[in-house]
């Protein structure tokens, strides 16, 4: 039985790198949708082609997705960084990788030809904003005439740009945008609960939306004939207006998180639209809330139980036959993701939950989220090297999945059995060893470094400025004069932009000229170690702050620098001082000659350098 077992595992492995080896020594692919009395196939080059897919980008700790400019390095960085990871997806038979339209087409190519993947070309369509008539506009419109005219612009740019490229697999229309119509943010949020309230909302906002999807459709086919194009829905929110307005995109692309199973999803889409089922991301975080600790179990778990639906619901397999496949999110950690619209925290591997899903069970408590953004990657991110790169460490899921892709439901043989023969053999034990290793090696590596890095910034820096409340209350008391007063307090005003912190420094002011408060430092500053500091503060009303440095026993010796708050609660002030001394005392003047009275607060004031990296 063993030995049957391993014979239909290379028979099924064979299948797959035959086919993959054609597309591989394919130049000009056509790509299009086959549609049979029961069910769709996506076809490459006249092959059925089932899209083991994944969601993929290129983002080192400390960076996120604005500000990566990953394609901005040079060629033979670029090329070292697809090496760290193609061959990692390559290994685990992954065919197709899902990324936005900013990546060169000439890269398209190259990770075809040199690994044998797939791009999916994915453009947001106003997702996140747009600009309008040089104005920046957060929340797109599309119903506005100029709105339409940008964006049918833009798609005309990118298919010109990329239809002839080699590796190319199909266009992808937005990211979940109907979701967009309820919030402007990139952050997952609760939808309202109203039924009524949804309804509105698609057709005052979400029908013209799909309008211009339709639009932009036909224009990518008029252009480019030779490759389909999808959508990007949230998942089946809205179908009924897909169906009425979209009737010339090719596939029905969702991003549904449903946990181990999609229930009717497939039914749904078969019955409404009866259009290809492409999943443009699904799949579990690995970090479970009630333990506060990594699951790696529970992530490949929902994973393996994902796609055994995906692969029953293939053409020929007997049950609904609509799926041409997914794209599993995420390759790797996206340590960037909580509090991306602030841009905070990107060196930090945040652990607090944004949103809850009842269908991932494992970590639900009643109440309490579960969905932990950072947590999705089937791989965990490295520490980031001089060069910006970094290496990955594969969970159990990663492993999973490289026996999960081997299985080729389009095969002669393939049926439900064989499927569910196929995925009670795959060896989930073993995934989970050798995911806890990389665990474990992953986090000696860090804290070898983290020692490294401490032992080297306390030897440079040994008196670098950092006041949080929460670390030492009693130390970080200051003294008020001129009728100000001064308190440690929990924070009131959570939550606050750029940490968790639970308190904060209270000012209050009485209304005199220069009333403040100050401190003295048990270690002195050495602006020569770092001439920037960096002050947190929160106020409701417009006025500046000024920092003082003086040397307690000689006040003529200081430094000042004055900010203006601009009065829209918590907000990071930098003062930079062009001095290279040493003080030990920190004064604080909150609207300093004027009389200002009321009550404002403060926190993380910390002394940095730009030619010194500090562990965040």
């Amino acid at each position: 039985m063993k030995f049957k077992f391993f014979t239909i595992k290379k028979i099924l492995l064979l299948s797959v790198l035959s086919l993959s080896t054609f597309s591989m020594l394919s130049q000009s692919d056509i790509v299009s949708i086959r549609t049979f009395e029961k069910g769709n196939t996506l076809v490459v080059n006249g092959n059925s082609f089932m899209i083991n897919g994944m969601n993929w980008d290129m983002i080192p700790i400390g960076k996120d997705a604005v500000n990566t400019n990953f394609w901005n390095k040079s060629d033979e960085l670029i090329k070292a960084g697809l090496e760290l990871e193609m061959s990692l997806l390559k290994q685990m038979n992954v065919n197709a990788i899902r990324h936005y339209s900013d990546i060169p087409s000439k890269w398209v190519q190259y990770i075809f030809e040199n690994y044998g993947i797939y791009t999916m070309l994915n453009h947001s369509f106003g997702r996140y904003g747009l600009t309008i008539n040089g104005v920046w506009e957060p929340i797109t419109d599309y119903s506005d005439h100029n709105t339409q005219k940008v964006l049918l612009s833009e798609i005309e740019t990118v298919v010109n740009k990329y239809k002839n490229t080699p590796g190319l697999l199909l266009y992808l229309l937005g990211n979940e945008n109907n979701y967009g119509l309820f919030w402007s943010g990139a952050e997952t949020e609760d939808f309202p609960e109203e039924e009524s309230k949804k309804k509105a909302v698609g057709e005052k906002y979400g029908r013209p939306m799909y309008k211009l999807m339709n639009l932009a459709a036909k224009k990518i086919k008029e252009l480019d004939p030779n490759h389909p194009v999808a959508i990007c829905n949230g998942d089946d929110l809205f179908i009924d207006i897909v169906a009425e307005e979209c009737r010339d995109i090719d596939i029905f692309g969702v991003n549904s998180y449903r946990g181990a199973s999609f229930t009717n999803l497939f039914k749904t889409v078969k019955e409404t639209l009866n259009k290809p089922l492409l999943f443009t991301e699904f799949g579990a975080d690995a970090y479970n809330s009630i333990n506060s600790k990594e699951d790696q179990r529970s992530q490949a778990n929902y994973l393996l139980e994902n796609w055994k639906e995906i692969y029953e619901n293939a053409a020929g397999m007997g049950k609904y036959e609509n799926t041409i496949g997914g794209f599993t999110f995420q390759f790797s950690d996206g340590w960037w993701k909580y509090n991306f619209d602030h841009r905070k925290n990107v060196s930090k591997h945040d652990t607090v939950a944004t949103w809850a899903n009842g269908g991932y069970s494992v970590d639900l408590e009643e109440g309490e989220n579960n969905m932990n953004e950072e947590w999705f990657g089937i791989c965990a991110k490295g520490p980031t090297d001089n060069n910006g790169l970094y290496k990955l460490y594969p969970r159990a899921a990663y492993y999973v999945l490289q026996q999960i892709h081997q299985f080729n439901p389009y095969q002669e043989i393939a049926n439900t059995n064989l499927l569910h023969s196929y995925f009670n053999g795959i060896n989930l034990t073993n995934a989970i060893i050798r995911g806890k290793e990389n665990e474990r090696i992953l986090a000696n590596l860090t804290k070898e470094k983290d020692s490294l890095i401490i032992e080297s910034s306390e030897k440079r820096t040994s008196s670098m400025l950092h006041i949080t409340f929460d670390d030492d209350s009693k130390a970080f008391n200051f003294i008020s004069f001129g009728g100000a007063s001064f308190k440690i307090i929990n924070n009131p005003k959570l939550p606050k932009n750029n940490t968790s912190t639970l308190k904060v420094g209270e000012i209050t002011n009485s209304g005199n000229n220069w009333e403040g408060n100050y401190i003295d430092l048990k270690n002195p500053i050495h602006l020569e170690n770092g001439n920037t500091i960096t002050l947190t503060a929160y106020s409701k009303k417009p006025l500046s702050l000024l920092l003082k440095l003086e040397r307690k026993n000689n006040k003529t010796i200081s430094t000042e620098y004055n900010v203006l708050h601009t009065g829209n609660g918590w907000e990071e002030l930098k003062y930079t001082f062009s001095s290279s001394n040493k003080y030990n005392r920190l004064v604080i003047f909150i609207d300093g000659p004027g009389t200002t009275s009321g009550s404002f607060y403060i926190d993380d004031i910390t002394q940095s350098n730009s030619k010194i990296q500090l562990k965040n």
